[in-house]
């Protein structure tokens, strides 16, 4: 009986210790799509230095201005200690006696991911980097994607829009308003101090995309379509287009376990001067015989619009389709029937 109530015991200081662990971890801090380097001065002035801000703040694909993947902000070593160890995204880079690559998460804060690379030599330094370059973006971008969905959750619109509609959930913010509702089509808006933001929720039969070879350009035709039905300037004929002058981004992806299409490119209104980036997700829905259509697209001239497509991104990947029934098809299945 004494062993039972020792078990018990150290269970319970277990889970007591736990919990206050958890209790007092500290949430990270700092600004969207940003890394803080921890390197001293030499390296980061010389070749290595050169290869992280080549390799991690390469222009990001699908704006029409170059913008940094992310935000670089290098301190010596020695400040490692301190309020950097609250930063959200970390790299680590220093010489030492044997070469290494590791990871490690929600070391001081959370979340947060702790990259240390080191090496004996600059090459052997250069060479884990370029190795690693590609697990690291990957890593901090869900982290970022996964931190903006965070903040979304604060306050988001009804969850009755997008169930009773496309038999899904999905996670807008409040900000955001309904500008635009037909059977099966939604356009949501956002206003921003430089323009604004919008989302938009369409369905297309499977067949618009699915048994076509070049899909490409049945989702440029598909998104045409779409925005000379409902996306229009002040003036007549100014429908939102796919611009020509960029071949948009295409890639073959899965989006919470379902096959999908991402798009990204560049939008216009015909006959006016206003442009902006997009991202586009076709989700091929087998079970509803649909292909669900979640884009999001700015307008913010003059200004970085980097965080503005994350966050875009972010809304559109909290997306879950559900399992019961689609409901009967809508006037724009009718029309991409045709």
């Amino acid at each position: 009986m004494n062993k039972i109530y020792f078990i018990l015991f150290f269970v319970s200081i277990f889970f007591i210790s736990c919990n206050q662990q958890n209790e007092n971890t500290k949430e990270t801090n700092g600004k969207i799509n940003s890394i803080s380097v921890i390197i001293d001065d030499l390296l980061w002035n010389a070749e290595i230095g050169d290869s992280i801000r080549n390799k991690f703040a390469s222009p990001v694909i699908g704006l029409p201005q170059e913008e940094p993947l992310f935000t670089i902000n290098q301190y010596p070593v020695k400040l490692m200690e301190g309020f950097m160890t609250d930063s959200r995204n970390i790299i680590v880079i220093k010489k030492d006696t044997k070469e290494s690559f590791k990871i490690e998460k929600n070391k001081i804060a959370a979340p947060q991911n702790v990259f240390y690379i080191s090496g004996k030599a600059a090459d052997d330094i250069l060479c884990l980097i370029q190795k690693n370059t590609t697990e690291i973006i990957k890593i901090i971008h869900q982290t970022e994607i996964e931190e903006c969905q965070r903040i979304n959750r604060k306050s988001l619109l009804s969850p009755k829009f997008f169930t009773d509609s496309f038999n899904i959930n999905f996670e807008i913010p409040s900000s955001y308003q309904l500008m635009l509702r037909k059977e099966n089509f939604m356009w949501f808006k956002k206003e921003i101090i430089s323009g604004n933001t919008s989302i938009l929720l369409y369905q297309v039969p499977i067949s618009s995309i699915e048994t076509k070879r070049d899909k490409v350009s049945q989702i440029i035709k598909m998104r045409d379509s779409i925005g000379k039905l409902y996306i229009h300037g002040k003036e007549l004929n100014t429908d939102m287009i796919t611009e020509e002058a960029y071949a948009p981004y295409f890639s073959n992806i899965v989006l919470n376990h379902t096959k999908a299409y991402e798009t990204k490119g560049t939008w216009e209104l015909k006959n006016d001067f206003m442009s902006g980036p997009f991202i586009n997700y076709a989700i091929v829905d087998k079970e509803n015989n649909r292909i669900l259509v979640l884009e999001g697209f700015c307008y913010s001239p003059s200004k970085e619009k980097r965080d503005l497509m994350l966050e875009l991104e972010a809304i559109i990947k909290s997306v879950e389709i559900n399992k019961k029934p689609a409901s009967e098809k809508s006037k724009i299945m009718a029309m991409f029937s045709k």
